[in-house]
């Protein structure tokens, strides 16, 4: 028998033709009509506060001045000229106590070189009356800049140093009350040299947690005449500000002094409770344990004042 032919078998139909998917509309944003107009009512509500707030605002806050007097102020960028009574105040002040101050600055800085050249002539002096006895005994003059040299002496260091600043002080403070001081205000202002006393050793190892003592402080002004203030130890003599002409004498009693004070201020070992203990930085930086240190001073005013 003939074997018939095949059917070929129909692909199955997945979907009928009624139940045929139509794909669901994609998600869409709802209008922004109702936010658009929001927005548009919020900057219209900014944009006025803003014409209130400038309608407020003075002019002077919108320019580049400052009005003053009932003048018109310029636009931003274009200040307008300063009142003369301003310039005037600003004239006077550079014409008065800006110029004071640069000639009390050079009066100071006089002085200094004064007490420099004192300096060495004393160690000059005391060097050639010292060395036959003793060799071993240094006596130096050091100049570090313009402001600032030292004198070494056996085992003790004077540091004097010259402020760049002109200075005033309270009016109950040293020479201010007294009527040579009222009769100038310019005699008010102050150039000012201290002098320190260290430890030699201290510098020259580094330690830099030894303190140094104010030994005294010298005042100038503009009349180049000096007030002398500092410690006990000084002797300082009992005269007027007013009388305290500068001069190489005084400034090289101011010096003499200084290294009195230094030379008698001896060296007291500390006690054995505060050097039980020793930290690892105190031994780096070569900070001795037996190091001792100066008693300090006792710093008085002895100069009176009229």
């Amino acid at each position: 028998m003939a074997k018939s032919p095949s059917k070929r078998t129909a692909e199955p139909e997945l979907f009928s033709h009624a139940e045929t998917v139509v794909p669901a509309p994609e998600a869409r944003p709802a209008p922004a009509k109702k936010k658009a107009a929001s927005l548009v009512k919020s900057a219209a509500v900014s944009k006025s506060r803003q014409a209130a707030a400038g309608a407020a605002a003075t002019p002077a806050a919108l320019s580049g001045a400052t009005a003053t007097d009932n003048r018109p102020t310029a636009e931003a960028g274009s200040p307008t000229q300063p009142p003369a009574d301003r310039l005037n105040e600003i004239f006077d002040g550079l014409k008065q106590k800006s110029t004071a101050k640069q000639a009390i600055f050079r009066n100071t800085q006089a002085a200094f070189d004064c007490l420099r050249l004192v300096s060495q002539e004393l160690v000059v002096e005391l060097t050639r009356r010292l060395t036959p006895l003793d060799s071993s005994v240094l006596i130096e003059y050091r100049s570090i800049n313009d402001m600032e040299y030292h004198i070494r002496f056996s085992g003790d260091l004077l540091v004097f140093v010259m402020h760049s600043n002109v200075v005033t002080f309270p009016d109950d403070y040293g020479p201010m009350p007294s009527s040579y001081v009222a009769a100038d205000f310019r005699r008010r202002f102050f150039g000012h040299i201290m002098a320190y006393n260290f430890m030699a050793d201290s510098i020259k190892y580094q330690r830099l947690n030894d303190p140094g003592y104010l030994v005294g402080r010298l005042l100038v002004n503009i009349d180049n005449h000096y007030f002398l203030e500092g410690v006990q130890q000084l002797e300082l003599p009992d005269n007027d500000m007013s009388d305290n002409a500068i001069t190489p004498s005084a400034m090289r009693l101011f010096v003499e002094s200084a290294m009195i004070a230094a030379v008698n201020n001896d060296l007291i070992a500390p006690l054995l409770p505060e050097i039980q203990k020793i930290s690892v930085k105190q031994k780096l930086e070569n900070q001795q344990v037996s190091r001792g240190s100066k008693v300090g001073f006792s710093f008085s005013h002895q100069q009176s004042f009229e």
